[in-house]
């Protein structure tokens, strides 16, 4: 699609239940142009899942990656979610980081404007993750439409 579309389209998912392959998969399914790897710290348990890998697979595919390193979740927050579950607490802290990085929420808006563009992280079911509400503030301030992908 052309960078000039007026509502362009971001794209999540969560590779919690895919492969590097499956992910891929998805990814050339929806012409995705660029991973935006929303993880704090871009390492995985997951086979194929850090970040010099996962680069590689999606380089070997024709995608590029990008890592947003400050608009992931730091592990004081992903720790306090896990323990108490609570996603409403999750999600404040969460709005407070975003607010606190204007420029690194603009330069992803830019990016999504400019190249067809998916957000990584690990959580399969967006509604549980922070990258359901980067995406709901990128698509509120700048007119982003979001399609949460699952890998099928």
């Amino acid at each position: 699609m052309p960078a000039s579309r007026a509502h362009p389209t971001l794209c999540t998912i969560g590779y919690a239940t895919l492969t590097p392959d499956t992910l891929v998969a998805a990814l050339r399914a929806r012409a995705i142009e660029v991973v935006a790897d929303v993880r704090e710290a871009a390492r995985s348990r997951r086979p194929g899942f850090s970040k010099s890998a996962l680069a590689a697979t999606l380089q070997a595919a024709g995608i590029e990656y990008r890592q947003f390193r400050d608009l992931g979740v730091p592990k004081p927050g992903r720790d306090a979610y896990h323990h108490t579950g609570d996603f409403t607490a999750f999600a404040a802290a969460y709005e407070a980081r975003l607010d606190a990085n204007p420029e690194g929420v603009q330069a992803l808006a830019d990016l999504v404007r400019e190249r067809r563009t998916c957000l990584l992280c690990l959580e399969a079911d967006p509604a549980r993750c922070h990258r359901s509400l980067l995406a709901a503030r990128l698509a509120t301030h700048r007119r982003f439409r979001v399609v949460h992908l699952d890998g099928n």
